[in-house]
């Protein structure tokens, strides 16, 4: 069995997929996807989304907003709030992208550390998303202590001195489907050297669909395909990887109910 670390269903367009969210997840389901953490984005939404999971057993949530969402400073008391909820098992996602947003940096790096207290004071794991700013990210992980609670860089892009710095924080490195891009090369090379113990797998659906379904709307049951080619990469058998993986998940986010 696999697990889908990071997919966004609540942004899924039922309609293109011509399916609902039962039958969304039931195939995800039919590729031995076990469980999904549903990731948030914003606090705004984060009602509604939870909402819309809130019956599946299967299906855990975060809670906090991206940084390419975070126009202005972090409602703390309002992360709060919405965080304790049970079937929150983690913070974020969160982090810092100066790829597409250099102008709100301070508004960033302030949300940032607000989402590393919260993350220490509810004792949950950190979901972080980082782009061109790994000097950054790595100062405020390391100086804020959030190697107390631990998390995982999704979607992870950046090269192996960073990745190698975050594991040695007790972070986790999430790889997603832009690992089987025929550009992907520098990314391929980090894959192969990520410890297996270290390793997580995601779609980050609805983007960011693996070959060979480029150009489809991102699903979690694509997080098979993932795992079938990170586990070729780094010469495993499907089994091994989709049993590392799947360890590592519940290990990070210890409030996940396994089925």
């Amino acid at each position: 069995m696999i697990v889908d670390s990071h997919c966004h269903l609540d942004r899924l367009d039922f309609d293109k997929l011509d399916l609902n969210l039962d039958q969304v997840l039931e195939q995800a389901r039919q590729k031995q996807v076990e469980h999904f953490l549903c990731v948030s984005v914003t606090l705004q939404q984060f009602p509604d989304m939870l909402a819309k999971i809130a019956h599946y057993p299967d299906v855990s949530a975060s809670c906090g907003v991206h940084p390419l969402d975070q126009k202005d400073a972090l409602d703390k008391e309002l992360l709060l709030k919405l965080a304790v909820d049970p079937k929150v098992v983690a913070i974020g996602e969160t982090g810092l992208d100066y790829f597409y947003s250099a102008d709100t940096k301070q508004v960033q790096l302030d949300s940032f550390v607000g989402h590393i207290e919260v993350a220490r004071e509810l004792n949950k794991p950190l979901i972080v998303h980082t782009r061109d700013a790994r000097q950054d990210t790595l100062s405020l992980l390391k100086s804020h202590k959030a190697d107390e609670v631990g998390g995982v860089l999704h979607c992870f892009t950046e090269d192996w001195q960073m990745a190698k710095a975050a594991i040695d924080l007790g972070f986790y490195i999430s790889i997603s489907g832009i690992a089987t891009f025929k550009n992907a090369v520098e990314l391929r090379d980090v894959v192969k050297q990520i410890p297996l113990d270290r390793l997580l797998i995601e779609t980050d659906s609805p983007y960011l669909s693996p070959v060979p379904h480029r150009g489809k709307t991102n699903q979690p049951a694509y997080v098979q395909d993932v795992a079938y080619f990170i586990a070729d990469l780094k010469g495993l058998s499907y089994q091994q990887l989709a049993s590392a993986t799947t360890a590592n998940f519940y290990n990070l986010f210890q409030l996940a109910a396994r089925s």
